[in-house]
């Protein structure tokens, strides 16, 4: 089953800061709900883990992050993943590109397509679940990413005056799938209740 969507994201902060911290892909994978990058094989191969938590039960997915392309002239990225569940039945892959778009002096537009592949147990949701739950990770992930862009900003500011600040890395916390299904519920009585309205 394959997903698709296309986003965009507005930022509070100079495109050059957004596009220092895409191109950090822990600092992007922190800022996705659940994930975490465990290893660093080479400047475009990672590996990762990411965590969801379902009321008391949890599931651990392990996988394979590769940077296919950078674009410094458009600002963009291209990355491929792919992983599986712990007990070896679910499987994903992405195939995310994302690009960097100026606003103004102080913003910018994040703007994303991707495609989700699932497999196995995962892939019993259907199609109009798993859009859902695909948006509502985008949308935590936007959140994370414009909280962590003015230190990005700062960190920028910083190297231009040829200092040499320690930028930290916040663990991200599971990914909260009962959080998630109720804001995919919430936004469901939202459009059926609006739609009835107008």
């Amino acid at each position: 089953m394959k997903v698709q969507l296309e986003k965009s994201f507005p930022l509070p902060g100079p495109a050059e800061a957004a596009w220092a911290l895409l191109q950090d892909v822990e600092a992007v994978a922190g800022c996705m709900p659940g994930a975490r990058i465990i290893e660093r094989v080479d400047d475009r191969h990672f590996k990762g883990t990411v965590a969801v938590k379902m009321g008391p039960a949890s599931m651990n997915f392990r996988g394979e992050v590769e940077v296919r392309k950078i674009e410094p002239a458009t600002r963009s990225l291209h990355l491929l993943g792919h992983g599986t569940d712990s007990t070896g039945t679910s499987g994903a892959a992405m195939d995310l590109r994302a690009r960097v778009e100026p606003v103004d002096a102080a913003s910018c537009l994040l703007v994303g397509t991707s495609e989700v592949s699932v497999s196995g147990k995962a892939a019993t949701f259907g199609g109009r679940l798993m859009s859902g739950v695909a948006d509502q990770v985008l949308q935590q992930f936007a959140a994370n990413f414009a909280q962590r862009l003015p230190a990005m900003a700062t960190v920028e500011a910083a190297a231009e005056r040829g200092a040499q600040p320690v930028e930290t890395q916040p663990a991200s916390p599971p990914l909260n799938g009962l959080a998630l299904l109720w804001a995919m519920v919430r936004d469901w009585f939202h459009h059926l209740f609006g739609a009835r309205r107008a």
